[in-house]
């Protein structure tokens, strides 16, 4: 097993990008632009904080956290961006939010542990 595989923010990173695949992705609304940028930011966070735990260096494994929460922002500025054009519902955007929330707190303790 790989260290990243028992990190929970791994796990509800995996769980989120599943969210936004299933329920974003495969939506007829959507442009092809929009849904390309958001499937690379919600893949993005995943990949990043797999990355990262493969880096021997404090620094190297602050840097992909780093990384994975600017994504974790890109998608919420998309939800945003989204609900401001009714594709988006205030509930769906709700849900989407506390996700990211969640997701972007856990990444900031991560960077703060790798910065002592």
């Amino acid at each position: 097993m790989f260290d990243f595989e028992n990190l929970e923010v791994y796990k509800k990173a995996k769980v989120f990008n599943a969210i936004v695949c299933k329920t974003l992705l495969n939506a007829n609304s959507l442009d092809s632009v929009t849904k390309n940028q958001l499937r690379r930011a919600s893949l993005s966070i995943v990949l990043n904080i797999a990355e990262g735990t493969s880096r021997f260096s404090k620094p190297d494994r602050k840097n992909f956290c780093v990384i994975a929460r600017g994504s974790v922002f890109e998608c919420v500025a998309i939800f945003d961006v989204l609900k401001d054009d009714n594709q988006l519902s205030d509930e769906e955007f709700g849900k989407f939010y506390a996700l990211s929330e969640e997701i972007s707190k856990m990444l900031f303790a991560m960077i703060r542990n790798l910065e002592s």
